[in-house]
């Protein structure tokens, strides 16, 4: 898998995690992933950089997203 669809799919799954409010803290999620924290955090850097409205809530200790929002990505294909 190419370094791009690796990223491509780390941001989905991050996507989903955030939406359900269930990252856990940057260390939990991490190792979910099974990457680095300095991983994640060039990953969370670059959704926000993408305009993802992401913070992390330390009550629920999730990341969340402060406006309603969702990753998409690839081909859609009208019939």
């Amino acid at each position: 898998m190419t370094v791009f669809i690796a990223t491509i799919d780390l941001i989905r799954r991050i996507d989903q995690l955030i939406i359900l409010q269930r990252t856990g803290t940057p260390e939990q999620l991490a190792a979910r992933l099974a990457i680095s924290r300095t991983k994640l955090y060039r990953i969370i850097a670059l959704m926000k950089m993408l305009d993802a409205p992401i913070s992390y809530n330390a009550s629920l200790q999730s990341y969340v997203y402060d406006k309603e929002a969702r990753f998409t990505f690839g081909f859609y294909i009208e019939e």
